[in-house]
């Protein structure tokens, strides 16, 4: 019995952040949430998959945006994982699921498992930060990113990264002192088919498994020794044999995951490696014939997005707009920039780091920038990371950080009320050439 009341304790603040948030996004959605979403891809694939079938029912685009075809069929390219999470919905329901309802209330999801990493980070010691600092963080990720404007959207490109950050936050969990390496490499496994570019963010467990594997009593590199010895001293602590049994149990499940995944590839398009992104009947078909879907050729144009494009200001109603491109992170959670000067790094925030930079970095060599949208979305793939690393910074939460923690709810809550319905707010241009505004 009393096992059952401490679980019910602990249980009850997370249960609480689904419930407040949840509530929020469904609110916000609006009148959206009594239709079925015109880009509901993941229902039609569900429809699909329940019919026994990986093309599209009837042969036939049930629309013009990103639909594949291919050898005269018709079919979804995006990863399906989230056509699995939603086929119950869709068994009943079919094409009348109320798709944008579902996702908006799933999102809630998402938010009540960062709090419960950030407590587990605190109950092994990594941190010491207060429950306040930690329901500061969690709204921050749950109000004052860009996971806000993608929760009330409900269309393919938004579910797909309201299922990822589910994903990637049980991830961090199950990765954390490399505690439940099966269960790690499952979430990583399931990331892959929800969005692939998150796969490289498999390096943190790899490092956690290393630390973890190190002996009590191994030697620490002076102060004063290089980044690469003090690498090196580090890496020759390592437990080979323990480390290797961790990995390897971790890789189980994501082996298993992508050799479905390559047949079901292979099944669709000829080749284990294409999920049909290549056929997509899309304006600008003709770059990814050029340049493939991942090329540094993107680089500069993403990274203007990511680092440079601000609101427009006019002295002409509504006097603020916003490219299609959407928002730089930095101004969209001002607050993540704390991550980048903490008091003190471990190895734990190393693999943090990398898993980071890596994503970020085949993100930003994506061939486009996430368009249409109101901030970088594309940061969600690693957005989670960012904030266990804003937990472990050391840093106090003053009052600099609380306006910022105010500024981008106050940001990020205008683009959730606004994108994709109050139109005057944004930028017109369709020709993905428009990221500042134009001279004249």
């Amino acid at each position: 019995m009393t096992d059952m009341r401490e679980r019910a304790r602990r249980a009850l603040v997370p249960f609480l952040i689904f419930v407040v948030t949840a509530l929020v996004y469904v609110i916000t959605l609006g009148d959206r949430r009594s239709s079925p979403s015109p880009d509901n891809h993941f229902v039609h694939l569900a429809e699909s998959f329940l019919h026994g079938q990986l093309g599209v029912l009837g042969n036939t685009a049930p629309g013009t945006n990103d639909w594949a075809l291919f050898e005269g069929r018709w079919y979804v390219s995006f990863p399906p994982f989230p056509a699995l999470v939603i086929a119950p919905l869709v068994a009943i329901w079919h094409m009348a699921t109320l798709d944008r309802l579902f996702w908006a209330l799933l999102a809630g999801v998402a938010p009540a498992l960062i709090f419960v990493v950030l407590r587990a980070l605190n109950e092994r010691g990594h941190t010491k930060r207060s429950l306040l600092d930690q329901l500061l963080l969690t709204t921050l990720f749950a109000f004052g990113s860009v996971y806000f404007f993608t929760a009330v959207q409900g269309a393919v490109w938004f579910a797909a990264q309201i299922v990822a950050s589910i994903l990637l936050a049980l991830y961090l969990l199950f990765s954390l002192d490399a505690k439940r390496p099966v269960l790690a490499g499952l979430m990583m496994g399931l990331l892959f088919v929800t969005r692939p570019t998150t796969a490289l963010g498999a390096i943190f467990f790899g490092i956690e498994a290393l630390r973890m594997a190190r002996a009590a009593d191994a030697k620490v590199a002076g102060e004063d020794a290089s980044m690469w010895t003090r690498a090196w001293v580090w890496l020759s602590g390592v437990n080979v044999r323990v480390a290797a049994k961790q990995i390897a149990l971790f890789s189980g499940p994501i082996l298993i995951i992508v050799g479905v995944a390559m047949w079901f590839n292979e099944a669709r398009f000829h080749s284990p490696l294409e999920f049909g992104h290549r056929y997509l009947q899309i304006r600008w078909s003709s770059r990814i014939e050029r340049w493939g879907l991942f090329n540094y050729h993107f680089m500069s144009k993403n990274m203007a997005v990511f680092f440079a494009a601000l609101p427009w200001l006019s002295a002409v109603s509504p006097y603020i707009k916003i490219s299609r491109h959407g928002l730089a992170l930095w101004f969209t959670t001002p607050n993540l920039l704390t991550a980048l000067w903490p008091k003190r790094v471990n190895a734990t925030m190393v693999g943090l780091f990398l898993a980071t930079a890596l994503v970020a970095a085949l993100n930003l060599a994506y061939q486009n920038s996430g368009w249409v949208q109101f901030g970088y979305r594309f940061a969600l793939d690693y957005m989670p990371f960012l904030i266990v690393l804003l937990a472990m910074s050391g840093r106090r939460f003053g009052w600099g950080f609380w306006a910022f923690a105010i500024f981008a709810i106050a940001v990020n809550t205008f683009g959730a009320v606004t994108f994709d319905r109050v139109w005057e707010f944004y930028d017109g241009d369709a020709s993905q050439d428009v990221i500042f505004q134009p001279d004249l």
